[in-house]
């Protein structure tokens, strides 16, 4: 399978994900899900729509360091 990449942007910020298939490790800046969310709220929802469409143990995760745009005037 393919690399499934998704952009999203808020104000000046830029937030990437890439999603391949494998066992549903989830990996933020270089760090495990557990690591970088410590709250299970916070890590229920970050797996929250993997889990409602039942394939959290199917794909895996990549969420490099956003990048901040800024603009100058």
């Amino acid at each position: 399978m393919e690399v499934i990449n998704a952009l999203g942007r808020r104000k000046s910020a830029v937030a990437r994900v890439y999603v391949t298939a494998g066992t549903g490790k989830i990996t933020i800046n270089k760090r495990d899900l557990t690591e970088y969310f410590p709250s299970a709220i916070l890590q229920y929802v970050v797996k929250q729509p993997l889990e409602t469409l039942e394939v959290a143990d199917k794909y895996e995760g990549t969420a490099p360091k956003a990048i901040d745009i800024k603009t100058y005037k």
